[in-house]
C-alpha cells in the first residue's frame, strides 16, 4: 500500500507538471508562429511538434539518467517570435531558422567552448534582453481591454483572483475563463467549427534559408532559449540537488529541435520554472523515484499535444483582443523575474536599461530584429562603461 502512494505522489506532480506548462504558454507559442508568417493550420502544427518533442524529450532524458530532468518549448523563444514579426522569406525562412537554431544548440553540447561563450553572457544583459522582448507582449492585456472591454475583463479578473488564492494556477485559470469567453461569443455569432479543423496533422514546409532570418531569428532565438531556458535550468535542477548532463541534453533537445522545425516547431529545450514541480518536494519524499515524475509528464504533454488542433481553433475564433489579453499575462511573472536579474546589480544597471529599451522599441534595422540589435547595444554601452572604469583618473 506504501509503494503504491510513493508511486502517485510523482506521477501526479507530473499530470501537474504538464497541465501547468501547456495551459500556462501555448498561446504564446501560437502567437509567437503566427507572427512570423504561420497561418492558421501551421501554428497548430508547431504546437503539435513541440508538445510532442518536449513530452519525448523529457521521458528520454528521465528514463535514461533516472534524474526528473524535464524538457519544455521555448517560452521567452516564442515571446521573441510574437515580438519580431515576419522576416524576408516569410513562413518558410523562419522554418530555416528554427532548424538553425536546432543545430546551434546541438553543436552546444558537442563544442565545449560554445557553451562556455553562452554562460560569459553577463546575465543582466540577456535577462534585460528578454525583458525588453516581452514588455512588448505584457501589454496585451492593457490594449485589449481597451480594444474590447466586455470580453477581455472577465480574463483579467480571473486571472487576478487566481493570482492571489491559486497563484500557480492563475495563467490556465485565465485561459479557462477565456474558452469560457469564445464560448460565448460563438454562440452569440452562430460561427462554426468544423470536425476537420479539430483533427491534428502535420503541415510541414520546405525550409529556406537566408541572412535575415538566421540574424533576426535564429541567433536571437538561440540566446534566448540558451540564457533563460537551458542555463537557468540547470541551475535550478542543481538547487535541488540533481546535476545535469549537459552535453546530453543539449544534443538530445538540440536534435529534436532540428526535427521538429519542418513541422513549425521553434525549439525544445531544458525546462527551467516548471522544473520544480518535477524535482522538488511535491514529487514525494523518495529523491530516487522522482524522475518518475518527468516520465509522467512527458506522457501527459504528448496527449496535450494531440488536442493541438482544437486549442489553435479556440484560439483563431477568440474575439478582438483575448489571444493577446492572455499570452500578456501568462508572460508577466516571467517579465518580473528577469527586471529584478536585469537590474540586481547598481553597476550593470545603465547596459541593462538600454538593452531592456532597445528591445521594447520593436524597432528592425536592415532586415534584423531588435533583440540582436538590443544585445548590442547593452554589451557595447557595458565595454565603454568598464573601459573608462579602468582608466586611471
Amino acid at each position: 500500500m506504501r509503494a503504491s502512494s510513493d508511486l502517485m505522489r510523482p506521477v501526479s506532480a507530473g499530470v501537474v507538471s504538464a497541465l501547468v506548462a501547456f495551459t500556462s504558454s501555448f498561446v504564446v507559442v501560437l502567437a509567437g508562429l503566427t507572427a512570423v508568417g504561420a497561418d492558421h493550420d501551421q501554428a497548430a502544427s508547431g504546437l503539435l511538434a513541440v508538445s510532442v518533442l518536449m513530452g519525448a524529450g523529457s521521458i528520454v532524458l528521465a528514463g535514461w539518467t533516472r534524474t526528473p530532468i524535464t524538457v519544455a518549448w521555448s517560452t521567452p523563444g516564442a515571446a521573441l517570435l510574437a515580438a519580431t514579426g515576419a522576416v524576408h522569406g516569410g513562413w518558410p525562412a523562419a522554418v530555416g531558422a528554427f532548424l538553425l537554431t536546432g543545430v546551434l544548440i546541438v553543436l552546444t553540447g558537442v563544442v565545449p567552448w560554445l557553451g562556455e561563450l553562452i554562460v560569459r553572457i553577463p546575465t543582466s544583459i540577456a535577462q534585460a534582453m528578454l525583458a525588453g522582448i516581452l514588455f512588448q507582449l505584457c501589454l496585451g492585456p492593457i490594449t485589449g481591454l481597451a480594444e474590447n472591454p466586455a470580453a477581455v475583463a472577465p480574463v483579467i479578473v480571473v486571472w487576478l483572483l487566481a493570482l492571489r488564492f491559486l497563484p500557480r494556477w492563475a495563467a490556465p485559470l485565465a485561459f479557462l475563463a477565456a474558452a469560457v469567453v469564445i464560448g460565448v461569443h460563438l454562440a452569440v455569432s452562430g460561427d462554426a467549427v468544423t470536425a476537420a479543423s479539430l483533427v491534428p496533422r502535420l503541415e510541414i514546409t520546405a525550409p529556406r534559408f537566408t541572412l535575415a532570418a538566421a540574424i533576426g531569428i535564429a541567433l536571437p532565438l538561440y540566446l534566448v532559449t540558451m540564457a533563460s531556458q537551458n542555463v537557468p535550468g540547470v541551475a535550478v535542477m542543481k538547487g535541488f540537488g540533481y546535476d545535469v548532463p549537459w552535453r546530453r541534453s543539449m544534443v538530445i533537445t538540440g536534435i529534436g529541435t532540428v526535427a521538429g522545425a519542418p513541422a513549425g516547431g521553434h525549439a525544445v529545450n531544458l525546462a527551467a520554472i516548471s522544473a520544480a514541480l518535477a524535482a522538488g518536494p511535491e514529487a514525494g519524499p523518495d529523491r530516487s523515484k522522482r524522475w518518475i515524475a518527468s516520465v509522467t509528464s512527458g506522457v501527459v504533454m504528448i496527449a496535450l499535444g494531440v488536442g493541438s488542433a482544437a486549442v489553435g481553433t479556440l484560439m483563431a475564433l477568440a474575439p478582438a483582443g483575448v489571444v493577446a489579453a492572455v499570452a500578456g499575462l501568462a508572460l508577466i511573472g516571467t517579465l518580473a523575474a528577469s527586471l529584478r536579474a536585469a537590474l540586481a546589480e547598481a553597476g550593470e544597471q545603465t547596459p541593462a536599461v538600454v538593452t531592456f529599451a532597445t528591445a521594447a522599441s520593436g524597432v528592425t534595422m536592415l532586415g534584423v530584429s531588435a533583440a540582436f540589435w538590443a544585445l548590442l547595444a547593452g554589451l557595447a554601452v557595458r565595454a565603454v562603461l568598464r573601459s573608462c572604469r579602468r582608466d586611471p583618473p
